[in-house]
């Protein structure tokens, strides 16, 4: 998995790439909680993202949570994979998705 983070204003763009599953999940957690402390916004870029596990979208579900009580997160970019496991485990009406 690769993490690449840049922030603007306070607007934080997570761009994740790979496998998101159990072994990788607990580093963009820990990225995650450094970083939002900064952050009224976040914004999630899965562009290039190949495998979602339930560790995963256990972690979007929390960093949800969080920036809704701070601003706001939204997921762009999501492809047919991801989409589809969005939509499975109804994640597409919990997300804000574009």
């Amino acid at each position: 998995m690769i993490v690449s983070k840049t922030m603007e204003d306070n607007k934080l763009t997570v761009k994740v790439e790979g496998r998101l599953d159990t072994s990788t999940s607990p580093i963009l957690e820990k990225e995650l909680a450094e970083l939002l402390a900064d952050a009224e916004e976040l914004v999630f870029d899965l562009e290039g993202l190949e495998y979602l596990s339930s560790a995963g979208l256990r972690i979007l579900l929390a960093t949800q949570k969080k920036m809704t009580e701070k601003g706001g997160m939204k997921v762009i970019n999501v492809n047919d994979v991801i989409s589809e496991i969005f939509d499975i485990t109804g994640f597409s009406d919990i997300l804000t998705i574009e």
